[in-house]
């Protein structure tokens, strides 16, 4: 089940884990943010509850360090000495041989700048000048120690009433914890699985999953390399360098989502913001636009020397409206970008309400030729919009391709596209809107005014009988850089997609957290929660297949991307596969995820 009940009672593992969390998301946005200097580190060590000398600080952070990330942050508080009243109090009351509850000076001094922790006279000197003095100049070691206490437990309740108050701001539940979950129907249905990935990710350990939790300490090693390149938050001025890019989310007849991915090249370390977002199309300014509610993510991988090796460097996190964004810096190189939608609000549409009613593709006019219909050549232009890659209003040969290779599965040569230059509308060797409506005119002349192949072609991008954009998604990238002209381009369409399912596996292992399938130690559930997304991954790391019922009935608020709310998945001998993305049906409405796994077959 992913989450804890009642049973489960948080071990001090776990609690150690929330609270190491708290703390270093009081600093950073995200644990995937390095601390970046010492002063970094003291802070949310002080937020942790601890209270580091200079000379403890100086032992983690050595000369020559210049970052560190949240599992060594985490080794570093394990080290670190939590505050006692009574053991400071055991330790001042040696010293204090008259009994009256008051040190000197020059005690304190000796104590404090001689023993363990070294500190220096000017931090001695701060605790005085900090802490309760008689008229002799002599410090009230008992309130000192009160203050010194409450200070670090103020600082972690703090952290930790951030970290609740935030997902309270997320409008999302993860079920009541008191309570148990009611047990889950063994009634399910088989369905249609996204790609499995052989398992071979010795990384990937159980740990127990917590309500706030990111990511297991486990994944240290591949962490080092996403950390290497992800640091603190920039903010966005005018003088920054943008460029942008559009595509379009699809759905196949199996219902699988496909869109371009895409290559970013930084000729030099930058602060850079990402987003992705739904796009709106001139055409619609009296229609709907369904699509604009539909969820969007990008991942970034920095491209390794083939493309099995990219590394999972950061995705979209925030979201602002419809538009989803990720800021932070990225080091100079070649990145993959690649676009992701959940499935949860795109989806198949049944065509049963428009079988027997459809648009007019084709007329003849008077005069005996063939036209287009006024509602056809607005679904062109929409569809010329959509394939504008780079929005400059006129069509590429190779902009042109995504199409063909959709509709066709082949290119346009460049012999054909020089019949195009001579025969249709174009500038600077790129087709017009106005020549792109001819060249479909002269295709439907051609057929005598059949319109087999046209509804192909509005069917492809996503359109209905009633030439409705209801299967596809158009978005557009933005990004923006401090330091240097950012270069984006396009790849082919039929590239990545099994990058784009390692990226996804990976974000969830790293971001998520882990428990093994109830009375399967060798199977985990791993569940990333974000803001607006929920997704699960589900890790066989047995040498039997294991069949596993999915149970979403006592959620609230959500859909899944499967479609279902009972179902079964089967993942072979060591493998991953992708269980479910959730989302919230009404964001405007509180939402609780409260999902239970259960073993139905290991063989």
């Amino acid at each position: 089940m992913a989450y804890l009940d009642s049973s489960d009672a948080p071990d001090e593992e776990q609690t150690f884990y929330v609270q190491c969390r708290a703390a270093y998301l009081s600093v950073f946005r995200s644990s995937l943010t390095n601390i970046s200097s010492k002063r970094e580190l003291c802070r949310v060590l002080q937020l942790a509850g601890r209270n580091p000398s200079q000379a403890s600080l100086d032992e983690y952070w050595k000369t020559g360090t210049t970052h560190m990330n949240f599992d060594d942050f985490c080794t570093i508080l394990k080290k670190e000495w939590k505050s006692e009243n009574n053991e400071l109090m055991g330790i001042f009351q040696k010293l204090d041989t008259n009994g009256d509850g008051y040190l000197t000076h020059s005690k304190v001094e000796k104590l404090l700048t001689t023993g363990g922790d070294k500190m220096t006279p000017e931090e001695v000197q701060a605790i005085f000048s900090l802490s309760d003095i008689n008229e002799d100049g002599k410090l009230n070691y008992a309130e000192f120690c009160q203050q010194l206490v409450s200070t670090a437990e103020k600082c972690q309740t703090a952290s930790l009433t951030k970290l609740r108050s935030d997902a309270k701001l997320k409008r999302q539940n993860f079920g009541s914890h008191p309570d148990s979950p009611p047990k889950p129907s063994l009634t399910s249905a088989t369905q249609s699985q996204p790609p499995e990935t052989t398992w071979s990710d010795p990384d990937v350990t159980p740990r127990k999953e917590s309500r706030t939790s990111s990511r297991p300490s486990s994944a240290r090693s591949r962490r080092s390399s996403v950390s290497s390149v992800v640091t603190a938050t920039p903010s966005i001025s005018k003088q920054w360098h943008h460029t942008f890019m559009r595509g379009c989310f699809f759905l196949d007849e199996g219902g699988t989502i496909s869109s371009l991915q895409y290559k970013l090249h930084l000729a030099q370390t930058s602060n850079v913001t990402l987003s992705i977002r739904p796009m709106s199309l001139d055409q619609r300014a009296d229609k709907p636009c369904p699509w604009m509610n539909v969820d969007t993510a990008l991942f970034v991988m920095l491209a390794g020397d083939v493309e099995a090796d990219s590394t999972l460097v950061c995705f979209t996190h925030t979201k602002d409206k419809e538009k989803y964004i990720w800021r932070g810096e990225l080091k100079a190189g070649l990145y993959y970008l690649l676009p992701f939608s959940s499935g949860c609000k795109l989806k198949k549409r049944s065509r049963k309400s428009v079988a027997n009613k459809s648009i007019q593709l084709v007329y003849k006019t008077v005069s005996g030729e063939f036209d287009l219909s006024r509602d056809f050549r607005e679904a062109l232009s929409e569809i010329f919009d959509m394939i504008d890659l780079d929005g400059n209003g006129l069509l590429s040969l190779e902009e042109y391709n995504f199409l063909e290779l959709m509709i066709s599965g082949e290119e346009c040569k460049m012999g054909t596209w020089a019949i195009c230059r001579e025969n249709f509308d174009m500038r600077k060797n790129q087709l017009t809107k106005q020549g792109f409506m001819e060249l479909t005119l002269m295709e439907a002349t051609e057929k005598g005014g059949d319109s087999d192949d046209l509804w192909t072609l509005v069917e492809t991008m996503g359109y209905n009988r009633m030439l409705e954009l209801v299967e596809a998604c158009p978005f557009q990238i933005d990004i923006d850089c401090e330091s240097t002209q950012p270069s984006l381009q396009p790849l082919r369409l039929d590239s990545g997609l099994s990058i784009l399912n390692q990226a996804l596996q990976k974000s969830i292992t790293l971001e998520g957290a882990a428990k093994p399938l109830k009375g399967q130690d060798h199977v985990l559930i791993y569940t990333y929660r974000g803001e607006h997304r929920v997704s699960s991954l589900i890790v066989n790391k047995s040498n039997q297949k294991v069949t596993v019922s999915v149970n979403n009935k006592h959620n609230s608020n959500c859909c899944s991307s499967r479609g279902l709310n009972v179902f079964a998945i089967e993942v072979a001998a060591r493998t991953k596969m992708v269980c479910q993305h959730v989302l919230p049906i009404n964001e405007k409405q509180d939402w609780t995820y409260n999902c239970v796994e259960s073993l139905l077959i290991s063989k």
